[in-house]
């Protein structure tokens, strides 16, 4: 019989130790969710929930309680994820007063925080009191990066648990698996990944999404000049933003409409009073979401773009195990001759310094992207 757990790629020491706690043995009420970008440390907190309401305790997919956990309906489960750059207090304290109910069911209730690490400090200090005394039948749990993106006084109460990325094979196996994917389709997907079960899914379902990759691969070998650095960089921020706002805008209007339905814009034929201002905070919170948004594509493409020097250095020092952009392979062998490892591993520190800009430093994407380009470009003739 197929379980809640056979969706976790590649993470059995946490399979086994969150199915023992579900079902008593070593369970505590706030737990702590970390790993690596696409590790599926979110998808293993909801598990985790199904599993915790599911009559029998294991997350079997087949009693009410797991079918109504998975399409997200379930009474008892609360889920906070953010499109915007932080969560506020305010959406904590809204959190804080669920907690605090008793449960529909007979089990627990339980509150999903994706993003913990996107917490304001007066945020996580609303959470930190509620962790400390919680309800009798709540559990908390916390989904972020690394356990340093949350307070230590809120770690230091939750139980960690840590997920690693998955290996090629096994995000290969499960898009096989449980979505059908044809083998060779599903052995790329899972290398172009690298690890990433989402964006492994996207390559999978989506062409359109495998050939965006591919225009971004395929830049390394065209960094011949400055002018084809300047217009690489150009095209690469447009070919983000205009994914990004593939992604947001059916959102966008659907919220819109949504809008206009709750304050009767479309019955009546005129805006009431308390429209406007309901207008201009959601088209502020959409705003901030897009810029979210435009900054995750473009930070998936800077990791695509490592992944081509990445195999370039692999391949000039003889490193055993598949290139991840193993179809290209010929264009990673002819940037592997043109430069030494060592220049190549420059070039990646360039990529990474162009994505602390833009993450941490909120330098515009269209400046980070051009000197980045710049610092990638080959010498004239290197190439041959």
């Amino acid at each position: 019989m197929s379980t809640i757990w056979d969706t976790l790629v590649g993470q059995r020491p946490v399979v086994e130790t969150l199915r023992r706690a579900a079902t008593g043995d070593g369970m505590t009420q706030s737990w702590l969710f970390t790993g690596p970008p696409g590790s599926g440390r979110s998808n293993a907190a909801l598990a985790f929930a199904q599993a915790l309401q599911c009559e029998r305790r294991i997350g079997c997919r087949e009693c009410h309680a797991c079918r109504t956990a998975e399409v997200g309906s379930h009474p008892d489960i609360g889920v906070v994820r953010t499109e915007k750059l932080s969560i506020t207090v305010d959406e904590v304290r809204d959190l804080v007063r669920r907690a605090a109910l008793s449960p529909a069911g007979s089990g627990y209730q339980v509150i999903v925080v994706e993003d913990a690490d996107r917490l304001t400090d007066q945020a996580a200090n609303a959470l930190l009191k509620a962790i400390e005394e919680p309800s009798e039948r709540t559990v908390w749990l916390l989904c972020a990066p690394t356990v340093e993106d949350v307070l230590p006084t809120i770690r230091s109460r939750c139980r960690l648990v840590t997920l690693t990325t998955p290996t090629a094979e096994d995000v290969a196996d499960y898009l096989a698996r449980e979505l059908d994917v044809p083998p060779a389709l599903a052995a790329h997907a899972a290398r172009a990944s690298q690890g990433h079960i989402g964006r492994a899914k996207a390559l999978a379902r989506d062409e359109a999404t495998r050939i965006r990759r591919a225009e971004v691969v395929a830049m390394p070998v065209r960094l011949t000049s400055l002018g084809a650095a300047m217009n690489l960089a150009q095209s690469l921020h447009a070919v983000t933003k205009e994914e990004a706002e593939a992604i947001t805008s059916e959102l966008d209007a659907r919220e819109k409409t949504e809008l206009d339905a709750t304050y009767g814009v479309v019955e009546r034929g005129r805006r009431p009073r308390e429209y406007a201002p309901a207008l201009r905070e959601m088209e502020r919170s959409q705003k901030t979401r897009a810029k979210r948004r435009h900054l995750d594509v473009v930070d998936r493409g800077l990791m695509d773009l490592l992944s081509v020097y990445r195999d370039a250095v692999a391949l000039a020092v003889g490193a055993p195990g598949h290139l991840v952009n193993e179809e290209m392979r010929p264009d990673v062998e002819r940037l592997a001759a043109a430069a030494t490892p060592e220049e190549h591993l420059r070039r990646i520190d360039a990529i990474l310094e162009a994505r602390e800009q833009m993450l941490e430093f909120n330098v515009p994407p269209a400046l980070a992207l051009e000197s980045m380009m710049v610092a990638l470009a080959l010498p004239a003739g290197a190439l041959r």
